[in-house]
């Protein structure tokens, strides 16, 4: 009975020890024995992090609203501070639609962000655009709030694809 007892009690402790995961920090040196967290400077993640990588439309709409100018004025600002970064902008649009008008509607999305860019001073060349219409939904419910999500334009370093469209 004393080696059941002792069995379950190892088992346990086994358990147990399996079950605690490892402390790591989210810290990195900077070579001057300083240590900064957060996102690298110029990554994707300091772009989401920092500035917002999206911006949002009015159903059936590609005009940006006085949100999206703040957001993009932000992300121009972010720009001009890395000249090296360069782009891309994805439309999108929520799946109510033929895929033909949706993707055509993207690409308004997409070029209205990128010439907003343009205009406060963003090299055109950093700029790239696609319209993934309504094949990448970033909320995959079938209501209101969720098509709200998915009319937006969407910033990302090139190089990295935050809706994992081809």
């Amino acid at each position: 009975m004393k080696f059941k007892a002792l069995g379950a009690f190892a088992g346990l402790a086994l358990l147990a020890a399996c079950s605690s995961s490892p402390t790591t920090t989210a810290s990195t040196s900077n070579g001057g024995g300083n240590a900064m967290s957060g996102p690298a400077p110029g990554s994707e993640q300091d772009l989401v992090a920092n500035v917002g990588d999206r911006v949002f439309f009015d159903f059936n709409k590609s005009t940006l609203s006085s949100d999206s100018d703040a957001t993009l004025a932000k992300q121009s600002s972010w720009l001009a501070k890395y000249p090296s970064v360069n782009v891309l902008v994805a439309g999108n649009a929520d799946e109510r639609g033929t895929e033909t008008y949706n993707l055509a509607l993207g690409n308004r999305r997409a070029d209205a962000a990128r010439d907003y860019l343009v205009a406060q001073g963003v090299s055109a060349s950093r700029i790239s655009t696609i319209s993934y219409g309504k094949d990448c939904p970033v909320a995959a419910g079938h209501d209101e709030a969720s098509w709200q999500q998915n009319r937006n334009a969407i910033t990302s370093v090139v190089g990295f694809n935050p809706q994992n469209c081809k």
